[in-house]
């Protein structure tokens, strides 16, 4: 099953903290937010995460890798030089990476609990 985390944004109402760092990156319990969403996914049968990125995008696949730490395969929607697409464009840039199948969106400045 295939995920795609919107982690795009420029995180304006966080600011300062996102003047450095994309708001996914920003620690809830003691580690990063989009972490978070990962282990949830990965607990829940997900194998391939696309995540989108422009702001300060860079800094996502640092922190997070290929996605292998979780049991996943990350691909990662790049928007850096266009600037973050808003959601449905952000989700229209990654439809080549998501496929044909029915796929879960889920936006990476929250918290939720999948269960």
């Amino acid at each position: 099953m295939k995920a795609m985390i919107l982690a795009a944004g420029r995180g304006e109402r966080m600011r300062p903290l996102t003047d450095t760092l994309p708001k996914p990156l920003l620690e809830v319990h003691g580690k990063p937010l989009i972490v978070h969403h990962l282990e949830n996914l990965s607990k829940n049968g997900f194998k391939d995460v696309i995540i989108n990125i422009a702001h300060l995008g860079y800094k996502i696949p640092e922190a997070l890798g290929d996605g292998s730490r979780w049991g996943l395969n990350i691909t990662y929607s790049d928007e850096q030089k266009s600037g973050a697409l808003e959601s449905l464009g952000g989700i229209v840039k990654a439809l080549p990476l998501l496929g044909d199948e029915t796929f879960l969106v889920v936006n990476g400045d929250i918290f939720c609990d999948y269960e």
